[in-house]
């Protein structure tokens, strides 16, 4: 008998502590999940604007046929796309807006959520000297775009090929997509 409350004592103090956190979490995500989605919204706005200005974006209804690396599309007033591309990184998905103009050359490129590596492939998304250097390479791009490793003209960030390549590889997903809208 000893051995049971032995046993139960330290499984039903355990218990209610999970329960308390438990409930804690649940709280702490009921007063922040309106304002984490308001924020997620304004840095998609801010992303959106910054790739290719416009006074407002309508979201396109995507088909089964879209490539898995797209998640989002956006016809711009006064033309042109906003696409949302989430591609593989070095150290995990790296999500980027890609402004693509009606003549289907990239207007920009923004890169929204990263794990990338600090200090190399972190860059990409950084408002550095490097980090922009890096993204206005973008601009102007058509068809396929690569890195000069891959023979395309985009100069990878040093120590990041890997991140190099997917938002490369994101940019050309976007062009692509943009061309079968028209």
């Amino acid at each position: 008998m000893k051995k049971v409350i032995d046993f139960v004592k330290p499984a039903a103090i355990l218990l209610l502590v999970a329960a308390v956190v438990a409930l804690v979490l649940g709280m702490v995500d009921s007063v922040t999940r309106d304002r984490i989605a308001e924020i997620a919204e304004q840095t998609k706005t801010n992303a959106m604007q910054a790739v290719l200005p416009a006074a407002s974006y309508e979201q396109i209804e995507l088909g089964a046929e879209t490539p898995a690396d797209i998640n989002e599309a956006y016809a711009a007033e006064g033309g042109g796309w906003v696409v949302q591309v989430t591609e593989t990184g070095s150290q995990g998905a790296v999500t980027l807006m890609v402004g693509v103009d009606a003549d289907l050359a990239c207007t920009g490129i923004s890169v929204t959520k990263s794990s990338e590596t600090a200090g190399l492939g972190a860059i990409a998304s950084q408002q550095s000297d490097a980090g922009e250097a890096f993204r206005s390479q973008f601009v102007g791009q058509t068809g396929t775009v690569a890195v000069t490793k891959d023979g395309g003209i985009i100069n990878a960030l040093t120590g990041a090929t890997i991140t190099s390549r997917a938002i490369s590889t994101g940019v050309t997903s976007a062009i692509a997509l943009c061309e079968t809208l028209g």
